[in-house]
């Protein structure tokens, strides 16, 4: 895979915003053919392909400002170009509909590792341990470290194949999204090469062959401990695991008042944080108390903020029987281990396969449409809420379903978030409360979310008879750019038929 990197455009001019792509992920672009518009101080440009290939990745979106040197994007399909003494990185300006020659790929071919975006509100992410050591052989899918985001700890799969040639970010180093925190190459010499190109240098990580297991240590990143102080890294970042810091935040303790921890290096672990004696906050003259906002909550209050001041939120609720899907889930418990939550979220994914709406997304002026149902289940958490998702529903079983819900389920309790940005719809279940009903807030970008309240018992009337039976109400939230009434009232009644008859339509 080649990066598509910003040249130099003209006149000392070292950054350019991004105006718009004339080809998406996915498509194929010829030689000489435009890929993006970029704005300058006092002009448009286009940037042209040398030569022909597939654009696989976007990394710089519209309205985004990138220096020269910058990965714009990432192509395949495209043989490395010969070195040049002169490489051309001329661009034409606008509206002429020529371009001057463009720029692809990189010395050595080179591939940044960049720190990901792992939810809409994350602007930088910490690198808590890395699995993988300089000049090891990364495939495609291999978890490369782990990193710490506003929400969680996620581990961080690579998006390319090759070998890792450098590493730059040290463990416990804060780095903002999108910058890069190792390199892929096939020698060093290359690196080297593609830093200097864009004018800048990147000393490595010194990351020891032993941080390919957890809980390596960073040498050189860390300040030994004294018995009365924790250890810290270079950043002066106290070294504490990500479970010592989450129980920390729980009771409000400050871990650098803390000596140093049982773990390696004398790094604190969450069975430190749980021995130490905290003061009880108490209010002094009957004043209230005052804390700042915890980092998830903060994220969560701005995600949410930003979806109802932006997406046009509607609400369509339905009552369904839920006597059939009751004795449905008792009778497969046994041999499947399935909880109530799981029969619903299997039968989200059954009706979304028949409603692509709801399985659809805004991008820009475009709506993207996924194969398959991509489900997030929120989950509530000491600090908030999370939400893991669960790939493909449309096409598992009740058994399968079960099993892959728990484990996601119980990593994102452990602080790991599994296919974030993957969703592409979301289920709130807050039944087990014995809350009747209740209506979410959509969880962009996705189109709808479903809030799912109590089974519970009443009389049901039918035909002009009256029976004993259990009831329970779902509200969908729904996007109206992309599901307007009619739509959502289909998805909800297929949903409401395969609920009331689940022997039939989920096995």
């Amino acid at each position: 895979m080649q990066s598509i990197i910003l040249p130099q455009p003209a006149d000392g001019v070292n950054a350019a915003t991004v105006v718009r792509w004339l080809k998406r992920p996915g498509e194929h672009f010829s030689a000489g053919e435009a890929l993006v518009e970029l704005e300058i101080e006092d002009a448009l440009v286009r940037l042209e392909a040398s030569q022909s290939g597939t654009l696989a990745t976007i990394l710089a979106e519209a309205r985004e400002t990138v220096r020269v040197g910058a990965e714009l994007a990432r192509a395949e399909g495209m043989s490395v170009p010969a070195p040049q003494s002169e490489p051309e990185t001329t661009m034409t300006r606008q509206p002429s509909e020529t371009s001057g020659p463009p720029t692809t790929g990189d010395p050595g071919n080179v591939t940044p590792v960049l720190m990901p975006q792992a939810g809409n509100t994350m602007e930088e992410g910490i690198v808590v341990s890395w699995k993988v050591a300089e000049g090891d052989r990364i495939e495609v899918g291999q978890i490369l470290c782990e990193i710490e985001t506003d929400k969680a700890t996620i581990e961080y799969e690579s998006p390319d194949a090759g070998r890792l040639a450098r590493i730059v970010a040290r463990e416990g180093e804060t780095i903002p999204i999108k910058q890069p925190i190792a390199f892929l190459a096939d020698n060093d010499a290359d690196v080297d090469a593609y830093l200097a190109a864009q004018g800048t240098t990147a000393a490595p990580a010194t990351v020891p062959r032993a941080a390919s297991t957890a809980g390596a240590v960073a040498a050189g990143a860390e300040t030994r401990p004294s018995a009365g102080s924790p250890p810290v890294t270079a950043e002066g970042r106290v070294r504490a695991s990500p479970a010592a810091r989450k129980v920390a935040q729980q009771r409000g303790i400050d871990l650098a008042s803390l000596g140093a921890g049982s773990g390696p290096g004398g790094r604190i672990l969450a069975t430190d944080v749980e021995k130490a004696k905290v003061a009880a906050a108490v209010s002094v003259d009957g004043k209230p108390i005052r804390r700042p906002m915890r980092k998830m909550r903060r994220a969560i209050g701005l995600n949410l903020q930003r979806s109802k001041q932006t997406v046009p939120h509607f609400y369509v609720r339905m009552t369904i029987d839920a006597t059939p899907l009751f004795a449905y889930y008792r009778e497969n418990k046994p041999r499947t281990n399935c909880t109530l939550n799981d029969c619903v979220v299997l039968a989200v994914g059954r009706a979304m396969a028949e409603c692509p709406e709801v399985r659809s997304q805004i991008d820009g002026d475009e709506i993207v449409e996924f194969p398959h149902a991509n489900i997030g289940i929120a989950v509530g958490v000491d600090d908030g809420l999370v939400v893991p998702v669960v790939r493909n529903v449309d096409s598992l079983t009740l058994a399968q379903l079960a099993v892959e819900a728990k484990r996601v389920v119980e990593n994102a309790r452990n602080g790991k978030l599994e296919n974030i940005g993957l969703g592409n719809f979301t289920i709130t279940n807050l039944g087990m409360f014995g809350i009747e009903e209740f209506s979410a807030i959509i969880n962009p970008p996705e189109s709808g979310i479903l809030a799912v309240s109590a089974l519970r018992e009443t009389v049901i009337v039918e035909d002009g008879a009256i029976r004993p039976g259990r009831v329970m109400t779902m509200t969908l939230s729904a996007d109206h750019r992309i599901v307007d009434g009619l739509v959502a009232a289909r998805f909800l009644g297929r949903l409401k038929e395969i609920l009331e008859n689940p022997g039939e339509t989920l096995t």
